[in-house]
């Protein structure tokens, strides 16, 4: 017995002493912060996953499911290439593709990225095994284009694809009741009809051919072809065809195996043919030497502070209603924030918490610094209601905004419960509706009379911010509202944006209006990585032989939000884009 307790004590202390000295490495990993960039060095960017506008913190529960996103933000890239564009120990750009998922706002920009590298006179290489049309269409702009012998490229034009969950809740025996103002406001309508609206089915099909116009010239202007050409291709690749044909139509100029992608990197790089290429990612990019005496700016600066995510009123992910709040005043009493582009990237969420964060920007414009907006792939409904108080806004072509709509949503669970499962339920009221509106009974005609006016208050609220935000009239507003989604380009001629423009554009005319340059920023929130997170990132928790769920994990935060979120929301549908 003696002989196994210490050699149960022996081997903590042994596993102990190993934590400390891993930490240890960590740590010391860490603080070695520049990352060293030789000559004939090559920027390599990596679209093989989620691309988000920033880079947020990982969650526990998020990294014990290894859901730590590897893939290079937009923020990360833009500057990446920005600064190698000087640099004259970078010679060019590896673009290699594995099936990014990107909003078309942040394909547009990163696109402009592109070209403002291109012009510093440096190649960009393309490569990939097979090219989806939104992997393509960056590509595109790449000086070479290249593609495996085996491998295609999708170009097959638009759609949106909506879920339909009534049939699920009928099945299940939960109704939705809805309460909405708007009518194009469709957020509802999958829990409520099994197929769209032709409201919805009009707005939809209008945003779509305008993203597919883009889609579609870009890449004809990119590859030197008609217009017509991809437009009239699109319909005819129900599948794809042979690589050879991309190369007769001149989408792609060389068919190379990845070996030979890399002979092709020698040459252009000057390289012997022994010498490994000199690749070097973002991240480690932007952690050189020379990138960090560009990147750090704590004097005067502008802000350039991040919404990402739908709005709640609480909770860690997305945008939360309070801690945006208290990011946005703490901004406002920062002597060194001259002004604030806010970067917002939402089809919006709570009312309540997008009316709070409205109030906080105008505390924010109270102290006499500019706001601009800038858009990404969504700013509609509350990321809209967040971005009206703004001297200035900016969205890219392709960017999904207005949706200037609210509705209401509660589930009525007594078909489950009562029906189904046989509880029921008794309820003793000092007087008529003490108890509240219960999510066991559907609501009575009161209930429902006071909830729709609520909603309907609310969208008074909301078009009058928009009004007073945008020098419009109110009737001019609840016009084009109705919970109608327009891309950035009708946006513009509606009033609702003042230019269309990516974040550098937005930060330029910010810098011109102060008098700083487009160098003097500093993204919002700060984020510092804590040394047991690093340690996880660096050696990964599948070495801890941690077992769990990731099943339960992912239902049990769904139950979490869906029991936090505010009945009352201001969002746009939820629609995938392919």
């Amino acid at each position: 017995m003696l002989g196994t307790m210490a050699g149960l004590w022996i081997s903590l202390f042994l596993v102990i002493l190993g934590g400390i000295m891993l930490m240890g490495v960590a740590i010391g990993r860490n603080s070695e912060q520049e990352v060293s960039v030789k000559k004939h060095s090559v920027l390599h960017i990596d679209l093989s996953g989620e691309v988000v506008d920033r880079k947020q913190p990982v969650s526990f529960i998020q990294m014990i499911q290894m859901e730590d996103n590897k893939t290079p933000s937009l923020e990360e890239m833009l500057s990446a290439l920005k600064i190698a564009a000087k640099d004259d120990r970078i010679d060019g750009v590896l673009l290699t593709f594995g099936g990014s998922t990107m909003g078309p706002a942040s394909r547009e920009e990163l696109i402009e990225g592109i070209e403002d590298f291109k012009r510093s006179g440096k190649w960009i290489y393309a490569y990939a095994d097979t090219y989806t049309q939104g992997d393509y269409l960056i590509a595109s702009t790449a000086t070479s284009v290249n593609l495996n012998p085996t491998g295609a490229i999708e170009i097959h034009g638009l759609g949106a694809v909506v879920p339909f969950y009534k049939g699920l809740l009928d099945k299940i025996g939960i109704k939705m009741q809805v309460l909405k103002v708007g009518t194009y406001k469709s957020a509802v309508e999958p829990y409520v009809l099994t197929e769209i609206s032709e409201p919805a089915r009009l707005q939809t099909r209008q945003y779509c051919d305008s993203i597919w116009d883009y889609i579609s010239n870009t890449i004809a202007d990119n590859r030197g072809v008609e217009q017509s050409f991809i437009k009239e291709l699109a319909p005819q690749m129900i599948f794809t065809y042979k690589a050879d044909k991309f190369l007769d139509y001149k989408l792609v100029d060389r068919l190379i195996y990845n070996r030979q992608k890399e002979e092709a990197l020698r040459d252009l790089t000057g390289l012997a043919p022994d010498e490994k290429i000199r690749l070097v990612t973002p991240a480690d990019y932007l952690n050189s030497k020379t990138a960090l005496s560009i990147l750090k700016s704590e004097k005067t600066h502008i802000a350039v502070l991040y919404a990402l995510g739908e709005i709640s009123d609480s909770g860690r992910e997305g945008i939360v209603g309070g801690s945006m709040v208290n990011e946005i005043v703490s901004l406002a009493d920062n002597d060194d924030v001259a002004g604030m582009v806010f970067r917002v990237n939402s089809p919006g969420g709570s009312a309540f918490a997008s009316e709070q964060i409205w109030e906080a920007l105008e505390y924010f414009k109270s102290k006499g610094k500019p706001l601009y907006v800038s858009m990404g792939d969504y700013a509609a409904s509350g990321g809209y209601y967040i971005s009206c108080p703004a001297d200035s806004i900016f969205a890219d072509f392709t960017t999904i905004t207005g949706s200037i709509g609210v509705f209401g949503l509660i589930p009525d669970f007594s078909g489950l419960v009562t029906d189904k499962l046989g509880v029921t339920f008794s309820t003793v009221e000092t007087n008529k509706n003490a108890a509240g509106i219960s999510i066991l009974e559907q609501m009575t005609p009161d209930q429902y009379t006071a909830m729709q006016k609520s909603v309907e208050d609310i969208y008074e609220l909301f078009t009058k911010r928009v009004a007073n935000g945008r020098n419009l009239e109110i009737d001019y507003v609840k016009n084009i509202a109705e919970g109608r989604v327009w891309v950035g380009a009708d946006a513009v001629k509606l009033g609702l944006v003042d230019a269309l423009g990516s974040l550098d554009d937005a930060i330029g005319a910010m810098a011109d209006h102060i008098g700083l340059t487009k160098s003097d920023i500093v993204s919002y929130p700060r984020y510092e990585e804590k040394i047991w997170e690093q340690f996880l990132r660096d050696y990964g928790v599948d070495q801890l032989n941690l077992e769990f769920d990731p099943e339960t994990l992912r239902t049990a935060d769904f139950i979490r939000r869906l029991r936090s979120a505010n009945p009352v929301q201001a969002r746009m549908p939820d629609v995938i884009l392919k």
